[in-house]
């Protein structure tokens, strides 16, 4: 076999793998999420955090809560290309709250260790889950090449998008509207169940705040 009908065959089979990945990391990042959660509460029962640390840490964690809300309650998923609201700034909002939100409770506990767990956590579940995701919108709406053009992926851009043409004539915004109308809708955020997160980094604060008082009482009425 020659180098040119090798590279399509290796090609082939990088994606097959990437995509065999994709799925997994879509299939094990809930379980993650809660292995995680529970070397978090470990590294807080080892080391007791500072009240300044955690009082800091909600200038990351109440935004990440803020952007994820705003997002959920603009996104409608799989029915229509949202590209208002949070959406003309980054591609993945949600994604990026939540990035702030776990930078956050690193932050919390002055933990390197946390935040390298936390930093490979979301490289290997969702860089894949994000490229799944943007190959599964692209087959479905032809306006997303030129939503790409003009809105980063991540790092969001200052200024919302505006209105461009795209390739023939197709429009960033065609169908812009078809979401909220650029509005946040608190039926949408009820919807996808985006309180959840709010209540997550509550039962965190707590956790950070009273978990070894607690127990410490605990296990002294023991003794």
């Amino acid at each position: 076999m020659n180098e040119r009908s090798a590279s399509p065959a290796r090609g082939t089979a990088q994606r097959r793998w990437m995509q065999q990945w994709q799925r997994a990391a879509r299939r094990i990042r809930v379980p993650l999420g809660f292995l995680t959660a529970g070397f978090y509460l470990y590294e807080l029962w080892r080391q007791a955090p500072h009240p300044a640390a955690i009082a800091w840490s909600a200038a990351l964690v109440a935004p990440g809560l803020a952007l994820r809300g705003y997002a959920s309650g603009c996104v409608k998923k799989d029915r229509a290309l949202t590209m208002t609201g949070p959406y003309a700034h980054t591609r993945n909002p949600l994604y990026l709250g939540s990035m702030l939100v776990a930078a956050g409770f690193a932050l919390a506990l002055e933990s390197w260790l946390v935040a390298a767990v936390l930093a490979a956590g979301f490289a290997v579940i969702y860089v894949p889950v994000i490229a799944a995701e943007e190959r599964f919108l692209r087959s479905i709406f032809p306006e997303y090449e030129a939503y790409c053009r003009s809105v980063p992926r991540l790092i969001p851009r200052f200024r919302p998008a505006r209105p461009q043409s795209g390739d023939g004539g197709t429009k960033v915004t065609a169908v812009a509207t078809e979401g909220v109308a650029g509005g946040f809708s608190p039926a949408l955020y009820m919807r996808h169940r985006e309180y959840n997160a709010a209540i997550g980094a509550a039962l965190l604060y707590l956790s950070l705040l009273f978990l070894r008082p607690v127990l410490a009482a605990i296990l002294r009425g023991a003794r």
